[in-house]
C-alpha cells in the first residue's frame, strides 16, 4: 500500500518557495528536505500565479472544448496557408509587369 503523508505545512512552502526564487535549485532542495523537486516547482508555479508573476494556462476541460480546438487551430492553419499562396499569387501578377492598381484606373473614353 502506497504511504500517504499530510499536507506540507503553509510556512514550510513559503520557504522553498523563497530559495528557489534566491537562486536554489530545486533538485538540491529535494535532495536536501523531504518534498519531491516537481512538488517544489508547482508550489513555484502556483506561487507565481496567484502573485501575477505568470499567466495561467487554460486547458479545455471537456472533449468537446479539446476538440474545437484542435478543428479551430487546423481551421487557421489552413486559412494562414491559403492566404500566403495568394498573396505570392499578387506578387507574381506584379512581377509579370501587370500593376493590379493601374489596371483598375484605366479610363475607358
Amino acid at each position: 500500500m502506497p504511504k500517504t503523508r499530510l499536507p506540507y505545512a503553509p510556512e514550510f512552502r513559503r520557504q522553498m518557495i523563497e530559495l528557489v526564487r534566491a537562486g536554489r535549485d530545486p533538485e538540491d532542495l529535494a535532495r536536501e528536505f523531504e518534498p519531491t523537486s516537481q512538488s517544489i516547482r508547482n508550489w513555484v508555479a502556483q506561487a507565481d500565479r496567484s502573485e501575477g508573476r505568470r499567466e495561467e494556462r487554460v486547458e479545455p476541460t471537456s472533449s468537446a472544448d479539446r476538440d474545437e480546438l484542435i478543428r479551430l487551430r487546423r481551421e487557421v492553419r489552413q486559412l494562414k496557408l491559403e492566404r500566403d499562396i495568394l498573396s505570392n499569387q499578387r506578387g507574381s501578377r506584379s512581377a509579370c509587369g501587370v500593376e493590379t492598381d493601374s489596371v483598375y484606373s484605366l479610363d475607358w473614353r
